[in-house]
C-alpha cells in the first residue's frame, strides 16, 4: 500500500506539470505580487484539511516561506472560532466565509478558494461577495473543478478524484506560489 499510495502522488504530480497548469500557477502568483504591492491582501478558505491548508499557506505569507523579508498581510477565514460560530449560528454555515469577505476584501485583494470538490457551498458564497468586492478569485479544486471551475478568475484543478492526493497537489502548489511570489522579494513591498 504504500508503494501505491507513492505511485499515486507521482502521477498526479506529473498530471500537474502541464504548460497550462504551469502559466496558471505564475499567474496567481503574478496577481498575488500585485495584491502585496499596491497595499492588499491574501485571503484564503476552504473546509476540513482544505481550511488547514489555508491557515498553513497564510502563515508562509505573515512569516516567511524561503526568504528573509518584512511580513506580507494574509488571512485564513477558517481561524477564527467566535466569527466562524456566530456567523454560522446567526446566518448558516454557508456564510461562515463570505460574511468575512463582504468584511474584509476589498479591491484588488486576491480570494483564494479551496474546494477538492470545487462545489462547496461556503466557499463559493465567499468566491461571489469577493467578486463583488472586487477581488481576485482563485479556486484551488479537484475532480472536474466542479462549479468553481468557471466561476474564479483562475482555477487551478487538480483533476484526480482522491481528495488525499489532491490536497497534497495544493500544498505542493501553495508553496510554488509563496516561492514565485518570493523571487524578487526585492520588488515587492518590504
Amino acid at each position: 500500500m504504500i508503494i501505491n499510495r507513492m505511485e499515486e502522488h507521482i502521477q498526479v504530480i506529473e498530471m500537474v506539470k502541464n504548460e497550462t497548469m504551469r502559466a496558471k500557477i505564475a499567474r496567481a502568483a503574478e496577481l498575488c505580487r500585485h495584491a502585496i504591492q499596491n497595499g492588499g491582501k491574501i485571503l484564503f478558505c476552504g473546509n476540513g484539511g482544505s481550511a488547514a491548508d489555508c491557515q498553513h499557506l497564510a502563515a508562509e505569507i505573515v512569516g516567511r516561506f524561503l526568504k528573509e523579508r518584512a511580513g506580507w498581510p494574509a488571512i485564513a477565514l477558517t481561524t477564527d472560532t467566535s466569527i466562524l460560530t456566530a456567523v454560522a449560528n446567526d446566518y448558516g454555515y454557508n456564510a461562515v466565509f463570505s460574511r468575512q469577505v463582504e468584511a474584509l476584501c476589498q479591491k484588488g485583494d486576491v480570494l483564494f478558494g479551496f474546494s477538492t470538490s470545487g462545489n462547496s457551498d461556503n466557499v463559493i458564497a465567499a468566491i461571489e461577495q469577493a467578486k463583488l468586492k472586487g477581488g481576485i478569485t482563485i479556486g484551488m479544486t479537484g475532480k472536474n473543478g466542479g462549479r468553481m471551475l468557471e466561476l474564479c478568475d483562475i482555477n487551478i484543478n487538480v483533476a484526480c478524484d482522491v481528495t488525499a492526493r489532491v490536497q497534497e497537489t495544493h500544498i505542493l502548489i501553495g508553496h510554488i506560489i509563496c516561492e514565485l511570489i518570493e523571487a524578487d522579494v526585492d520588488e515587492v513591498v518590504k
